[in-house]
């Protein structure tokens, strides 16, 4: 019975060891299978799509120098940036390369090139010292060695005592050796194994014979270069912005966000306003290389950037540029009490879609006993100024929406007296108004008794005043809707909001209503009187019009148009809106105060403003000093506006001056830039 259950076991085990073999046998056969069909996959049928696969993986691109960037063209097709080809002589160390081969190289290129070299004692003295490097050690002393042995003193001790014992005068240097000294120093600047520019707009002879003898020159190399071209010179110049230079690359501070989207260290790049605004449209594309067998094969050509069309008309902006170096100039000169007034700014834009055709800042300084202005375009957009009565309009939309101003309201024009405080009054008593003389004289009180409604209190003769400061929130909203104390959103790097008052008392509301307490940009200014011109809606203030692709023919091929951009409406009847562009236009009529702003000019619409304002005068941190400031906005013509005009002229007037005559230069600064818009847009 044993014998036979054994017989069976074994039978049984060698059937079970039968069927995982065969299983095995058929998962060989299987996995083989797999093999010789994705083998005839890859080596037949797809060969030359993964033999293209592979070739990516091994291929050693590289890429060359930053391609030319896009023109920027005015609104009219006349270009204002463009590129002109540059021819460079550069060095770039190589390996191997000595001391003594660098020194050789430098006396070459000294022989060969022209180049207005400002060579320094220090730059001699180490030049100096690595061509003489055993006299340099023979100014040590034994003791300093000692002491450098055991510690007490370094390598750069060392270093500074040998370049202290030179004397310059003493080594028998001509021009030729203080020219490769400089050279020199140019050579072995920054890192050791980047590219050092020796000399940008070579001759055509420089650059040839250089060319011809790069055997001889190690690490010395030429290549065509590009570099921006402004053909209106400094028009409108701060604002176009900068580009990096080859040397200099993606500046140190933007390095990770420019290595995040690709860039290379050496590439050049917008470092400011326009050029670095519109970065990722204006850069070019660079060459594409792979290298085969030590050789550079181009594999895609690079190109320049698109073309950009600024909302700028140059032509204008040169214009306008010209008036401000007059008009701010003759007022230093002969205008009363000016000593703290120092420049304005101005915008003329198009309403109907935020497009600025004009934008220009001038500060104005004493050089040699004269005059000079320069430009500070850029305070259009980052000075924020105290406005005053300009702001009326947004004023009186607060109180037409609050039903703290009735349409036609009629109001005496009597100071207002308060416990502790100076009487607040208009300008000069102004007798009875409504609610458009009320805009047309620039009445304060009338805003005041305003305010106080929509603050939910009652005046009182000598009386405190008691409000619901809730009523700054209201009238801050309705001011943000026309844009000020609010980004507006122009496409520029760098914008300011303004600053807003911290104090919320009773009194400083009713300076509120009248634009003396909060201050604005002028950049903010225009977007607000833009919003009252077109009817409420607030734009997005822009330099840029369209992009162009890169064609042989320009502004050809449209690659985007900007749309005008709603930034909101203002919340409000259109028969509120109306009555303050009635007022508006009442100002620049007979009696108004905005009359003679726009001489010449039928249909203009307007609004002036003075406000006070302290300045620190002498820079310890402290305001010290009582100032004016004049603002203007305006448009026309009032029933289908053309443009709109914001001219900011900080610090007209000093309290404190010796005169009591005031400095009208704003007024004159818009009367000659409104007319010359009119004679050139008839």
């Amino acid at each position: 019975m044993k014998k036979t259950l054994n017989k069976y076991t074994n039978k049984n085990k060698r059937k079970i060891i039968e069927k995982r073999y065969n299983i095995l046998i058929a998962i060989v056969i299987i996995v083989m299978t797999i093999l010789i069909v994705g083998l005839f996959n890859v080596q037949v049928l797809n060969y030359n799509h993964y033999k293209e696969e592979v070739n990516k993986l091994t291929r050693n691109i590289v890429y060359g120098e930053s391609a030319p960037r896009g023109r920027i063209y005015d609104r009219n097709g006349k270009i204002i940036v463009d590129n002109k080809a540059v021819r460079v002589i550069y060095y770039k160390k190589k390996a191997g390369v000595t001391t003594e081969d660098e020194i050789k190289t430098a006396y070459s290129l000294a022989n060969l090139l022209e180049i207005n070299y400002n060579v320094t004692d220090l730059m001699i003295k180490k030049f100096w010292i690595k061509n003489n490097f055993e006299l340099a050690n023979n100014l040590i002393t034994k003791d300093e060695r000692t002491l450098l042995k055991e510690r007490k003193i370094t390598l750069d001790d060392i270093n500074d005592y040998k370049l202290e014992r030179i004397d310059v005068n003493n080594l028998g240097y001509e021009e030729i050796d203080k020219k490769a000294a400089y050279i020199y120093n140019l050579m072995n600047t920054g890192y050791s194994f980047q590219e050092h520019t020796i000399k940008r707009n070579a001759t055509e002879s420089e650059y040839a014979i250089i060319a011809e003898n790069l055997e001889d020159l190690l690490g010395v190399g030429v290549k065509l270069d590009w570099e921006r071209v402004y053909p209106y010179g400094n028009v409108f110049r701060t604002i176009l912005g900068n580009v990096s230079t080859s040397t200099t690359g993606i500046p140190y501070e933007q390095k990770d966000y420019y290595l995040e989207k690709g860039y290379s260290l050496t590439d050049r790049v917008g470092t400011s306003y326009l050029e670095l605004q519109y970065e990722d449209i204006l850069k070019g594309t660079k060459n594409k290389y792979k290298i085969e067998d030590g050789e550079y094969v181009l594999i895609e050509e690079g190109k320049r950037g698109k073309d950009i069309v600024l909302s700028i008309d140059i032509e204008l902006q040169k214009e306008v540029e010209k008036i401000m170096d007059e008009q701010i100039i003759k007022a230093k000169i002969n205008g009363p009490n000016t000593e703290y007034y120092d420049g304005s700014f101005v915008v003329i834009s198009d309403p109907n879609s935020g497009e600025i055709l004009s934008m220009a800042g001038k500060k104005v300084t004493k050089v040699n006993n004269q005059y000079k202005t320069y430009d500070y375009t850029p305070g259009v957009t980052t000075s924020p100024i105290v406005m005053g009565s300009a702001v009326k309009g947004a004023s009186h939309i607060v109180g037409y929406n609050t039903g703290a101003l009735k349409i036609g309201e009629v109001r005496s024009d009597d100071c207002l007296v308060l416990p502790s405080t100076p009487p607040k009054c208009s300008w000069k008593y102004l007798g009875t108004l409504n609610d458009i003389t009320a805009l047309k004289y620039s009445s304060n009180t009338y805003q005041y008794h305003t305010a106080i409604k929509v603050g939910q209190g009652r005046y009182y003769y000598n009386k405190p005043l008691a409000l619901n400061l809730d009523a700054y929130k209201i009238y801050r909203d309705t001011f943000a809707s026309f844009g000020l104390g609010v980004k507006t959103e122009i496409d520029l790097p760098v914008e300011s909001v303004g600053y807003k008052g911290k104090s919320d008392n009773a009194s400083l509301l009713l300076d509120f209503a009248i634009g003396q307490y909060d201050s604005y940009t002028t950049i903010q200014m225009s977007q607000y009187i833009n919003t009252i011109a077109n009817g409420g809606y607030r734009l997005q203030p822009h330099l840029l019009k369209a992009v162009y692709e890169p064609t042989d023919i320009p502004l050809t091929n449209l690659s985007y148009e900007f749309e005008t951009n709603i930034l909101n409406k203002v919340d409000t009847l259109d028969i509120y809106m109306d009555r303050v562009k009635l007022g508006f236009r009442s100002v620049m009529e007979s009696g108004g105060t905005g009359l003679g702003y726009m001489t010449g000019i039928p249909k203009s619409a307007g609004k002036t403003g003075t406000s006070q304002s302290i300045i620190d005068t002498n820079n310890d941190g402290i305001v010290d000093t009582m100032v004016l400031n004049n603002s203007f906005v305006g448009y026309a013509p009032y029933d289908d506006p053309k443009a709109t005009f914001t001219v900011i002229s900080p610090n007209i007037f000093n309290y404190n001056g010796t005169s009591l005559s005031r400095n009208y230069v704003n007024f004159w600064l818009e009367s000659a830039i409104a007319k010359k818009f009119f004679e050139i847009y008839k």
